[in-house]
């Protein structure tokens, strides 16, 4: 399945699991020029602001950003340009009619490398309200209080 090394990062999107209640989660490919899988590998990229959408039957990604390889030569491309997502025509599909719900959105949730390939895993989401911000906080705190006072003090 996944292979994971040290020269092959994983690049995690942090917020997205405290601004949207993940529904549920799909792998796609994603069409890049080389500099950027170089660049990707180096740990050069941000998924803070990234998206998807669904346009023609195709699912494009935007706002990810993708820092410039500093060697390349050729290929100096846009950090924040749109790329095309690898998706089969049933998955799409089905997430066309999951989005067209009110309030769900694709959000990328980390890049990663499966042998050679980049791959995106894209969570489709809910946005929290403040509320549920707020209670999910207060559970970490109340977990992290709980998990002090249960471990042995040290002299």
């Amino acid at each position: 399945m996944e292979s994971k090394s040290s020269n092959q990062p994983t690049i995690l999107n942090r917020r997205a699991k405290f601004e949207y209640l993940i529904l549920s989660s799909h792998e796609a490919g994603i069409i890049l020029t080389g500099s950027e899988v170089k660049s990707i590998r180096a740990g050069n990229a941000n998924l803070q602001e990234g998206y998807a959408m669904i346009r023609n039957q195709e699912v494009w990604l935007n706002g990810m950003y993708i820092h410039p390889y500093k060697q390349a030569t050729i290929d100096l491309v846009d950090p924040l340009r749109e790329r095309k997502l690898l998706l089969q025509k049933k998955e799409i599909i089905k997430l066309i009619g999951k989005i067209s719900e009110k309030g769900l959105t694709l959000i990328p949730l980390k890049v990663y490398f499966s042998r050679r390939n980049v791959k995106i895993e894209l969570g489709l989401c809910r946005g929290k309200k403040l509320y549920d911000k707020r209670e999910v906080t207060k559970e970490r705190e109340t977990e992290r209080d709980l998990r002090r006072f249960m471990s042995p003090k040290k002299k």
